[in-house]
């Protein structure tokens, strides 16, 4: 006897072929119904996050919940409207499925076509951000895959409304077929989903460090994801130094409670003395703890700064997601990028310079999935990136990596077209040849004809 969970799974996954077949026009007119409908339900939306707000913060009084929790859970008016936004950018991205990657002509008349499909069905198990809900169920919706999701208890309300207006919205869209995105509530759901493995086809875990390793660790579903974001930025001794002091602070303090947010800071030891001690002044006029190795200490305090602290080799390792920065020099690029790869998560390191020679070899030797020259980590999104939204940003190298749009929701299958075609004729004593000849034809073209 299935449990009511696995049957909102077996739905959404028969939901899924269906939502595989459904052309373009139709999913924009449901984007577009969906961003609607946010607009319209504004003041629903804002009263749901207020009661979970007020909940997290007695949690946070009470030490069961981060400060950069609360900090993701908050709704505001700028994020409806990025909400809305990121649904109007994913309508005007070319729909990913049922694209032709490579047509093949094995002979004459037996065609072989790549053709980009969608995965199928998606789980989303995310702590803290509602605004996961709106990203992901657009980006999957305009690349045809159906969703799962389950969010953390702490954005409950909030997650069931925008989870509903979204759906109601959507499902009142000629076309659409219904059950294809569900809703998990309760923390028991999550280790059923994870054993869910003959259904859900991928699964896309958003939240801290230990969420995704405990996700990661206790499925047998491919899953795609980063666990860390322990980000850097090196400063070379050829950066201009007005440049170093905007992306140093824009990397740490514009939110430092995500993951692209730098968490240490490398800078060459040459110019340390001139570069370390206005950063130093920025950084603790916004609030920033800092942490020091012993080269950084010494400058740190002749300038008599307050509260300095040493930094530890556990610092190395910390994502904070706060206003807390652990800072070393270095004596070369080549030290700072052993270090990034050492101690980084792959995921976004920047340097600042001016040498082109020196540019080379950073984005050639570090090992991450986005690599910064003079720019900030925090760069490191979908939404900037051009993908309309973001389902997650991936360090794995396999299928997708980085900020993961739409591009990483598609796989792909073959389909042959032929006329009666046997192996037999290719093989034995005097087998036919293959052709293996590239064809600049589209199957969309040939089936619609």
């Amino acid at each position: 006897m299935a449990t009511d969970i696995e049957q909102k799974v077996m739905e959404a996954k028969i939901a899924s072929i269906v939502l595989a077949s459904v052309d373009t026009q139709t999913k924009d007119n449901a984007l577009e119904a969906m961003a609607k409908a946010l607009d319209a339900n504004r003041n629903k939306i804002l009263e749901a996050n207020k009661a979970d707000l007020e909940e997290a913060e007695r949690m946070k009084s009470e030490g069961k919940l981060s400060q950069a929790l609360v900090d993701r859970l908050k709704v505001t008016e700028p994020k409806i409207d990025g909400m809305i936004s990121g649904i109007r950018d994913v309508i005007k991205l070319e729909d990913p499925s049922g694209r032709t990657i490579k047509t093949l002509e094995l002979d004459k008349g037996l065609e072989l076509y790549q053709v980009s499909s969608p995965i199928g069905l998606i789980g989303v198990i995310f702590e803290s951000r509602p605004d996961v809900v709106p990203q992901v169920m657009s980006l999957c919706l305009k690349s045809g895959n159906a969703t799962v999701f389950k969010g953390g208890s702490e954005a409950l309300n909030s997650n069931r409304v925008i989870f509903n207006i979204l759906v109601e919205a959507l499902e009142s869209t000629q076309g659409i077929p219904k059950g294809a995105f569900q809703l998990m509530e309760t923390r028991e759901e999550v280790m059923d989903i994870l054993a869910l493995d003959e259904y859900i086809d991928l699964l896309i875990p958003r939240g801290s460090n230990d969420f995704v390793k405990f996700i990661q660790d206790n499925t047998k579903i491919s899953v795609l994801g980063h666990a860390d974001g322990i980000c850097h930025v090196y400063v070379d001794t050829d950066a201009y130094l007005n440049k170093a002091y905007d992306v140093c602070f824009d990397s740490k303090v514009q939110y430092p409670a995500v993951c692209n947010a730098m968490e240490t800071l490398l800078i060459n030891r040459e110019i340390a003395e001139d570069f370390l001690p206005e950063m130093i002044k920025r950084y603790e006029k916004a609030g920033v703890e800092l942490r020091f190795d012993e080269g950084s200490y010494a400058i740190a305090e002749k300038l008599g700064s307050a509260n300095i602290a040493k930094a530890t080799e556990d610092d190395w390792k910390t994502e904070y997601n706060d206003f807390i920065l652990s800072i070393k020099l270095v004596d070369s690029i080549e030290e700072a990028i052993d270090h990034i790869n050492k101690y980084g998560s792959h995921h976004t390191d920047a340097i600042i310079t001016e040498n082109k020679t020196k540019r080379k070899q950073f984005i050639a030797l570090v090992d991450s999935s986005s690599v910064m020259v003079n720019a900030s980590t925090r760069f490191a999104d979908g939404f900037r990136y051009g993908k309309g939204a973001e389902v997650g940003i991936s360090t794995n190298k396999i299928h997708a990596r980085g900020p993961v749009g739409m591009e990483g929701l598609v796989i792909y299958k073959y389909v042959l077209l032929g006329n009666g075609d046997k192996v037999a004729t290719y093989a034995g004593d005097t087998p036919r040849p293959f052709t293996h000849k590239e064809l600049d034809r589209k199957l969309s073209d040939i089936i619609n004809e």
